[in-house]
């Protein structure tokens, strides 16, 4: 009511931690499997940089939200991890344990920094998937020409031509997709459903999480 920004709290954060972990788990196979070989010393290798990545993400991003905001975060720190794990992706079977380490770490301080200026920006991203995939993502694409065996102009050079290319697709590709809703369908639902809530105006029942329904009285 009054355009600032409120964070809506997760409905059950275990629920959220443990699919941190099985997202973790599944980064394994993930790297692991996009090595395209059967070399134990390779995939040992991706296997490790990606668990340290993930793990400096997350004790990166909670540290910096002590640092900032003086409390320690578990969604922040669950977001860190993820953002570890996107950003040591693009090159996990390329770095060393230190590079690891920096990768996913930047990658944690990328994440805290890219959701506040979202709020800021007051776009809405309620689990903070644009900060951890867009944002950690180019990090992590970058980084690739600037650490590990690949590091140089050259390749720098390559990985930019190749964020650029991707940006450029994907913004001209969702704008086309979204206009078309928009003029089709419609991209938001009335006001009245929206203070109703969606669980209700699509499904007739009571949302789960009846404390963030408006109250009407």
């Amino acid at each position: 009511k009054d355009g600032k920004t409120r964070a809506i709290p997760g409905h059950n954060l275990p629920f959220a931690a443990a699919g941190v972990l099985i997202l973790w788990l599944g980064w394994f196979g993930f790297n692991g499997g996009s090595v395209l070989s059967a070399d134990p010393g390779l995939t040992s290798l991706v296997l490790t940089t990606t668990s340290i990545a993930a793990a400096a993400g997350g004790l990166a991003a909670a540290g910096f939200v002590h640092i900032v905001y003086k409390n320690f975060d578990l969604t922040m720190f669950m977001n860190g991890i993820l953002g570890g794990l996107v950003s040591i992706t693009a090159g996990a079977d390329l770095m060393g344990i230190t590079d690891a380490i920096l990768i996913g770490a930047i990658g944690g301080v990328i994440v805290v920094l890219a959701v506040s200026l979202l709020d800021k920006l007051k776009l809405d991203d309620p689990v903070g998937a644009v900060a951890v995939h867009l944002g950690t993502g180019m990090w992590g694409t970058l980084a690739v020409g600037l650490f590990g065996s690949s590091a140089g102009t050259d390749q720098f050079l390559i990985q930019l031509t190749g964020v650029g290319i991707v940006a450029a697709f994907c913004i001209s590709s969702s704008w086309l997709l979204l206009t078309l809703i928009e003029k089709i369908w419609g991209l938001r639902v009335d006001r009245e459903e929206e203070l109703d809530g969606l669980d209700q105006a699509e499904h007739g029942g009571m949302s789960a999480y009846a404390d963030f329904r408006m109250n009407q009285h």
